[in-house]
């Protein structure tokens, strides 16, 4: 009886019985979430300029014809449109959950630690230096770009003695950001570019075609996949890096790996869409809320709600002020800063 007793105590003291997840949640999240994006998308694409009737929508993808100008709004511009955005959705939103379980700390986003600025000026740079670059080289300084953010926000945030903590770390993000950013404001006025910038830096998913499409999907389905492979370790690195070390975790070569992962997801975000932040932040926090701490729920919940968000938001940032379209990034912003602010609220003690 003391044996039974004292193993049953011993389950509920270990590390992993820290662990909560609600299966039944994610999986109503999942499903439901796929159902709801499917509308979504048929919405998005029924809605524009020339509204289309739904029933021509479900006729051009599963019966196109290309002699009728519909079936080839829809398929030239309005589809790829939509599962561009989709896909950037997924992106930002695996991207922020997977910094916020690697580093605990619960202000990680690309956009806030310097991601999308050092894309976004290595697409500037391309822009100057390299015109009529073909994408797949694009998304390359891209993903160069990003990287070179995360690593002038991590130096200097862990500059001062008293190391990193969540608030220096997005300081020091902002820091970078706005860096980044005037360096490539100032390339566009140098080099005359500022109209083709203008794009990214407003963020929108106007434009997206094909070509991309072909060239990110590869590399988001990898990203997504090795996000999945990892997605036991990183719940455990969210419950501490002495518990995962403990059980047995590689943390250097799990942070390494997840660091690739997110550079990938996020530079082919910023290389199609632009500089949209708090996708990241907004969604793996309502995720966790919703489905618990297991990142194995998380990131493909996570991916599901962020492909949400954008998708509705484009149909928002079309509907606003027709025939012109608001900038999706400034649509998101409404939600994320008052989110943020919430946060950094809730997290004051710890900061």
């Amino acid at each position: 009886m003391n044996l039974n007793s004292s193993s049953t105590h011993s389950n509920e003291d270990s590390p992993t019985a820290k662990i909560h997840t609600r299966p039944w949640a994610a999986t109503l999240i999942l499903t439901g979430g796929i159902l709801l994006l499917a509308l979504g998308m048929a919405l998005s694409i029924s809605f524009g300029a020339a509204d289309i009737q739904l029933g021509v929508v479900w006729q051009a993808v599963f019966n196109f014809n290309p002699d009728l100008t519909p079936h080839q709004i829809i398929w030239e511009i309005r589809l790829p449109r939509i599962l561009g955005g989709a896909m950037v959705g997924a992106c930002f939103a695996v991207a922020g959950a997977i910094m916020q379980g690697m580093t605990r700390n619960p202000l990680a986003d690309s956009g806030l630690l310097g991601l999308n600025a050092g894309a976004g000026f290595a697409l500037a740079i391309c822009f100057a230096f390299f015109p009529g670059l073909p994408y797949m080289y694009i998304i390359m300084y891209s993903f160069l770009g990003a990287g070179l953010g995360v690593l002038l926000v991590y130096g200097f945030g862990a500059a001062s003695r008293s190391g990193l903590t969540p608030l220096r770390l997005v300081l020091a993000g902002a820091a970078v950001s706005a860096m980044l950013s005037a360096l490539s404001e100032g390339i566009a006025l140098y080099f005359r570019i500022g109209q083709d910038l203008a794009f990214w830096t407003a963020g929108g998913v106007a434009g997206t075609k094909w070509s991309q499409l072909e060239v990110m999907f590869p590399w988001v389905l990898a990203a997504l996949i090795v996000g999945m492979i990892i997605s036991r370790s990183i719940t455990l690195l969210s419950l501490g890096e002495e518990i995962a070390v403990g059980l047995g975790q590689r943390t250097g070569l799990i942070k390494l790996v997840g660091l690739i992962v997110v550079l990938i997801l996020a530079g082919t975000a910023v290389s199609v869409v632009g500089a949209v932040g708090f996708v990241g932040l907004i969604i793996p926090h309502l995720t966790r809320k919703l489905v618990g701490v297991d990142y194995r729920w998380i990131i493909p919940c996570s991916a599901v709600m962020g492909s949400l968000l954008l998708v509705f938001s484009d149909l928002a940032a079309r509907m606003i002020n027709p025939p012109y379209e608001t900038p999706i990034g400034a649509l998101v912003a409404l939600i994320g800063v008052p989110f943020f602010l919430y946060l950094a609220r809730k997290e004051r003690r710890t900061l």
